[in-house]
């Protein structure tokens, strides 16, 4: 049997794919394939379930239209769905007088996404959130929070519904392209597709190489360790709290998210993992740290954010250093008011010369799409990924597509 698309990968970007697909082309024949044996197990049921707003990123890249885009179809298919979520907002706040440009950089930047925002003095910020000590903030109110693994489970069940076959367990070893599309080679036997729709995260350069295509960057594992305030403290936390980006270092720094259970986490850092599942600090994998070690791209990052680096790295060995991180946004936190939670990877994707792939990053191949960087906020994201790579693709003949509501004819959103 030769599936009309087959997707690698059964997190919520693929899930989301899939469905996207069998949206756009109800005749076709879709296969997801997944080597876990659930869904969502890496970096969609290890994140931290936020519903972005979009502020962050650059103006017209991918990543900035299709977050604002998830920002409302998340909500909506949650609706559909019957999941939980909470548009919480959040507060970004300014501690230090020389984060003060930095806040001002964001507003302005919210402006030019047509992002409402609300600027805050110190007095405003505490009346959201009174245990907070801050100069200044920004209070952004269509920020939200939910869980991305239900959303993944209702996706799945939209996809079977369909016709769509979810395949758990199933590990791709091998693909050879032939004039036909891929056959795809697992450890549960082989398959075969027209088309294939790679999103394996953490493993989607190496698919992408399987397959023959050069995406021109490597996946490198950065474990972001959290730690959540006890039960008796969740108090302290009343919405999102984050602090002004560090222009100087290409992760966020660590906040406080207060989770759709009522549960508040309290980071991440952004530490090396030595293993691309990295999850734990014993876990080593030979071949990814290898991968790692020997890329010059991740040498030259290093060398450029050493000191940033080397502060990561302590906070990650040492609770008290952690903590007066946690300390910066909220002072009254102590050790003794958080106990480690489940640390999270995610999968950035480096170039030679040490730069982060700023970007979302689909790769077009012969019979096949790769999607080679896909992190935060590729969860608020999703479903507008899976419209673009619907509109994107490059379908059987035999199918005929179904327009989309919402997609322009160059596969973003009208």
């Amino acid at each position: 049997m030769r599936y009309d698309f087959a997707v690698i990968g059964g997190g919520i970007v693929g899930l989301a794919t899939a469905y996207a697909l069998g949206r756009r082309y109800p005749d076709a024949l879709i296969l997801v394939l997944e080597k876990e044996e659930a869904l969502a197990r890496h970096q969609t049921g290890r994140n931290s379930g936020v519903i972005h707003s979009g502020i962050y990123y650059a103006p017209g890249s991918l990543k900035a239209r299709l977050c604002r885009a998830g920002n409302v179809s998340i909500p909506e298919f949650c609706d559909e769905h019957g999941i939980p979520y909470d548009r919480c907002g959040k507060v970004i706040v300014a501690t230090r007088p020389e984060e003060l440009p930095g806040l001002e950089k964001l507003r302005l930047r919210a402006g030019e996404h047509g992002l409402p925002v609300r600027s805050l003095n110190a007095e405003e910020v505490r009346e959201i959130e009174p245990h907070v000590e801050a100069l200044a903030g920004l209070h952004v109110a269509s920020t939200g929070i939910v869980d991305y693994t239900e959303v993944c489970l209702a996706l799945a069940r939209e996809v079977e519904a369909r016709g769509g076959r979810i395949r758990l367990g199933t590990r791709v070893e091998a693909l050879h392209r032939d004039e036909r599309g891929y056959r795809i080679e697992t450890n549960a036997g082989p398959f075969a597709a027209h088309y294939l729709v790679n999103c394996a995260g953490l493993h989607s350069d190496r698919i992408a190489r399987m397959a023959g295509s050069d995406p021109g960057c490597r996946i490198v594992p950065f474990r972001g360790e959290y730690y959540e305030l006890r039960p008796e403290k969740r108090h302290l936390v009343k919405h999102l709290i984050y602090p002004v980006p560090n222009p100087d270092f290409p992760f966020l720094g660590v906040h406080f998210t207060r989770m759709i259970d009522g549960s508040v986490h309290a980071g991440p850092n952004a530490v090396l993992a030595f293993a691309r599942e990295g999850y734990h600090k014993t876990k080593v994998n030979l071949r990814d740290l290898g991968d790692a070690l020997s890329y010059s791209g991740f040498l030259q990052l290093a060398r450029k954010n050493v000191g940033e680096g080397a502060k990561e790295m302590w906070r990650s060995v040492s609770k008290p250093a952690f903590v007066r991180s946690l300390q910066a946004l909220i002072p009254e936190v102590t050790e003794n008011d958080v106990i480690p939670s489940e640390a999270g990877v995610r999968a950035q994707a480096l170039t030679p010369d040490g730069k982060l792939v700023d970007d979302f990053l689909l790769i077009d191949a012969p019979a096949a799409l790769h999607v080679c960087n896909a992190p935060s906020p590729a969860a608020t994201s999703s479903l507008e990924i899976g419209k673009t790579i619907a509109a994107r693709v490059q379908a059987p003949a035999h199918l005929k597509p179904v327009p989309t509501q919402g997609l322009a004819a160059e596969g973003v959103l009208a």
